[in-house]
């Protein structure tokens, strides 16, 4: 498991300066702030570590593709089709930022 944390830790820090440019609380609070702050449609909040552990254990590309794509009740990139891929994984950053 440490090992599984550090790798995964180590994606996070290479993907958020990969998204750097992007501010990722201004687009959960345009976005997700209202799913992710209540847990509406079982999404998992912000800052709930056993929320998010398993989903960042299948990884950050797996995370990214579902906030871009959608996946179950959270609809591509949180309904707002407008956002680039950059905005949308930067976001993912600033939802995992208090957990890991």
């Amino acid at each position: 498991m440490k090992i599984l944390a550090s790798a995964v830790f180590l994606g996070f820090v290479i993907s958020v300066s990969a998204n750097a440019q992007a501010d990722g609380e201004a687009t959960y609070n345009q976005a997700c702030m209202a799913c992710h702050m209540t847990g509406a449609a079982g999404a998992p909040i912000r800052g709930n570590t056993e929320h998010w552990e398993p989903r960042v254990e299948k990884g950050m590309d797996t995370l990214y593709d579902h906030a871009i794509n959608g996946f179950q009740a959270m609809p591509p990139k949180g309904g707002q089709l407008g956002l680039s891929d950059e905005e949308v994984k930067a976001a993912v950053d600033y939802l995992l930022e208090p957990v890991l």
